[in-house]
């Protein structure tokens, strides 16, 4: 799919104009979410926002690797910085919805994000990039994020099932929850891998 679509790219799409593209996608979650205080109907914008996001997410890398013009270095740490950016747009504008509260939504982006520093730290010292947990991966969790979002245009905001937290509430905080369980789950479990290594080592240099 991705190959057969860069085959039929014009040359005055580039990789960066993609990255860009995955930017204006993270944007026009954020803004599909923030309306949505006026009317459901901006989740329209969100739905179409993840689109245009994974669009531009998932074909910059592939086009610069069918043209082979990649710049490993520069591709890394630009598509990393844009993916912190667009996550943390994506969760800032479902906290500013009026289905899901900021401190929520926020519980959600630092799971993510301490996902993200575990997946960079491993790359470091194991020379692994996992994107992917519990068979989930970028495009599994916009699919998920598109599925809620259908949710909220279905079911409206509504009183709060315990308290002050909506059923959308308890949905968002679990995945945070669940994240940042991976991630000490994943520490653990690397930090164990290492130590053996590292044991491994210093008795082989005896």
């Amino acid at each position: 799919m991705l190959g057969w679509l860069c085959g039929r790219m014009p040359a005055w799409v580039t990789p960066d104009r993609l990255t860009a593209t995955g930017m204006v996608g993270a944007l026009m979650i954020f803004a599909g979410y923030a309306a949505s205080n006026v009317a459901s109907a901006w989740l329209l914008l969100a739905i179409a926002g993840y689109a245009v996001q994974w669009f531009g997410d998932s074909m910059d890398g592939s086009l610069a690797r069918y043209r082979r013009i990649e710049r490993p270095s520069y591709g890394y740490f630009i598509d990393h910085s844009c993916d912190g950016l667009a996550t943390l747009l994506i969760l800032a504008g479902i906290g500013l919805s009026p289905f899901v509260t900021m401190d929520v939504a926020l519980i959600a982006l630092a799971g993510y994000l301490l996902l993200s520093i575990h997946a960079f730290l491993s790359a470091r010292v194991l020379g692994e990039l996992k994107l992917s947990y519990l068979s989930a991966g970028p495009t599994e969790l916009r699919l998920l994020l598109i599925g809620l979002t259908v949710m909220m245009m279905v079911l409206g905001s509504g009183p709060g099932l315990f308290g002050r937290w909506s059923g959308f509430d308890l949905f968002v905080g679990t995945a945070g929850s669940i994240l940042i369980l991976l991630f000490i789950g994943q520490t653990l479990v690397t930090g164990r891998r290492l130590a053996l290594a590292e044991t491994a080592h210093r008795h082989a240099s005896k």
